[in-house]
């Protein structure tokens, strides 16, 4: 892994750690979430400091190089928050039509 994919895996988890903690200190994040973009920012600079994890794992699973394994890492990373965001997304859509229907129901006697 080159230094240049390694000092933006750090410069990447610097932005998304000064990120972060500017949407807690406005209370615009709730905990759960700053926790998943935390850890995801410390495994940036994990695999930066450390580049043999990539390496390891990357050999592990047949990548042909690294840098590879890190940009799977990070989309597949993304993908599961995608997902459990639009899981989310659903649950809430329920919660609000079964409001609004107890709302005209109440509304309507």
């Amino acid at each position: 892994m080159n230094i240049a994919l390694r000092i933006f895996l750090v410069v990447g988890a610097v932005i998304v750690f000064a990120m972060v903690i500017r949407k807690i200190r406005k209370s615009e994040m709730q905990a759960s979430d700053s926790v998943f973009w935390l850890l995801f920012a410390g495994s940036f600079v994990l695999i930066a400091l450390i580049p043999q994890i990539a390496f390891v794992v990357s050999d592990w699973l047949g990548f042909d190089s690294p840098s590879n394994f890190v940009f799977l890492f990070v989309i597949a990373i993304l993908f599961i928050k995608a997902f459990t965001l639009s899981a989310d997304v659903a649950r809430l859509r329920q919660k609000v039509v079964a409001l609004t229907q107890e709302i005209a129901l109440r509304e309507k006697r």
